[in-house]
């Protein structure tokens, strides 16, 4: 037989058929339990599943890509399992466990010491109960088979230097990988792991500074205020501070700008180009986490500091979708960088807006009582509009009579609240330092109920 079959469906007779996988008997009809295609074999009938699932076996060579790593355990997505069909594997064996002694035959200090994120993996099966654990370390090749330069994104090629086995040829680069036998897709590199030799003395320098002495960081590492974090680079003998490999060209003074305040969904070619239109470009890198989404700010370097100050000049406070950007010096001293500009004018709080309406909308229903209407929308990090804004007016005297006019009107079926905004005091000891109404009330309140019990303490005999 060669039939295609569904669920239900009568493939034989029990007296002249013994029902197998995916067959039930049913009074006396064979009947299909699965879709896919009727076997018989011996007077045995069966189905051959389309959709079956691969179940992983303690032996298997599995190939995965490294999803995870702690400080002396990872974990690797399977992606196939080498000498089987490649069918989807069963969803509790998706994920395999390593620990950092599994790795490679050579003391490593951390995981990431010998595998980083992203590199493609291969490794043996030697447990498969609660959880699928993987080893890597006994078997030539098994290890990594590709692996990405963290500092430019080509691929790592073979090439020993010392500990380091592993080059960029694009930026010079160097690192060490637990290489299978096949890396890069040539034979023998496993040789170069240094299988039981120990690091040398200029290797364990580094790793003794704990994770920032470690292997290979991104070259354009910054933290969420723009400025760049201070790691060890992990260059190699010959490749320390000061051999060029792996860094990039130090930029001139005033040339390289931080841009914040980008929504997540921005196209980052659209602001290369907004930001070309004033010179040359050197760098451009707009920050992602680890799932790839934008972080909300990034870096641009111009070629001269007159063509980044004129960036700064022409797009510091531009709106895009919806939001409105800064840009200013990023390499400036912390006290030195400019504040952001605020609008001159009446500055009013607008609350219980609709989600339905546009700062169009807002704008037009203020320039009916004023001259001159900035409207600030507020949004959340993802960059969606929260039920607020921030509208500032001219004339500036025209403020409270503003407030009288629209406070409680009528907007796309709600009633707004407009009143004065009170700017903040920072020399007055006495603020809020940031909290709420209501937790100030609840602090007032414990203030009271202090004072109250300390006025009841009943007096000493």
């Amino acid at each position: 037989m060669a039939t295609i079959v569904t669920p239900g469906t009568v493939v034989g007779t029990a007296d002249k058929n013994e029902p197998g996988e995916g067959i039930a008997n049913e009074n006396g009809n064979l009947i299909a339990l699965l879709t896919g295609i009727v076997v018989e074999n011996e007077g045995v009938v069966s189905i051959e599943s389309y959709n079956s699932m691969l179940r992983i076996e303690v032996g298997d060579l599995v190939i995965g890509e490294v999803e995870k790593l702690n400080e002396k355990s990872g974990e690797v997505k399977i992606l196939s399992v080498e000498g089987k069909a490649n069918r989807s594997i069963m969803a509790d064996q998706e994920y395999a466990q390593f620990h950092v002694t599994k790795i490679t035959d050579r003391f490593l200090h951390n995981t990431a010491d010998g595998l980083r994120r992203r590199d493609l993996v291969r490794a043996k099966v030697i447990e498969t109960g609660n959880v699928v654990r993987i080893d890597m370390r006994d078997d030539e090749n098994c290890g990594v088979l590709w692996a990405l330069c963290p500092s430019c994104g080509d691929t790592f090629n073979a090439e020993l230097n010392g500990d380091w086995n592993v080059a960029c040829k694009t930026c010079g680069n160097q690192s060490f990988r637990a290489l299978a036998d096949d890396f890069g897709g040539e034979s023998g590199k496993a040789s170069l792991n240094g299988a039981g030799k120990r690091w040398s003395g200029a290797a364990e320098e580094l790793f003794a500074k704990g994770s920032a002495g470690r292997a290979t960081f991104i070259a354009e590492d910054v933290r969420e205020d723009g400025r760049e974090r201070e790691y060890f680079r992990f260059e190699g003998e010959g490749g320390q501070a000061g051999s060029g490999h792996g860094r990039r060209e130090k930029p001139k003074p005033g040339t390289r700008l931080f841009i914040g305040g980008l929504s997540r969904d921005v196209n980052e070619d659209d602001i290369r180009d907004m930001f070309k239109k004033h010179g040359k470009v050197k760098d451009f890198a707009l920050m992602k986490d680890d799932s790839g989404n934008l972080r909300g700010f990034g870096f641009i370097t111009f070629e001269s500091k007159e063509m980044a100050d004129s960036a700064i000049a022409a797009l510091d406070g531009q709106k895009i979708n919806g939001r409105r950007i800064g840009v200013r010096d990023a390499d400036a001293p912390r006290d030195e960088k400019p504040k952001k500009r605020r609008p001159q004018g009446a500055r009013l709080y607008v609350g219980n807006l609709p989600f339905k309406a546009s700062e169009d909308d807002l704008s037009a229903l203020f320039k009916k009582h004023c001259d001159s209407v900035d409207v600030q929308w507020a949004t959340d990090k993802s960059g969606r509009k929260k039920a607020f804004a921030f509208v500032t007016i001219l004339p500036e005297a025209k403020g409270k009579e503003v407030v009288d006019k629209l406070n409680g009107h009528e907007m796309m079926g709600r009633n707004i609240r407009v009143d004065l905004s009170k700017p903040r005091d920072n020399n007055n000891k006495k603020t809020s330092g940031g909290k709420s109404a209501r937790e100030l009330r609840a602090l007032a309140e414990e203030e009271e109920d202090a004072k109250k019990k300390k006025r009841r303490r009943p007096k000493k005999d």
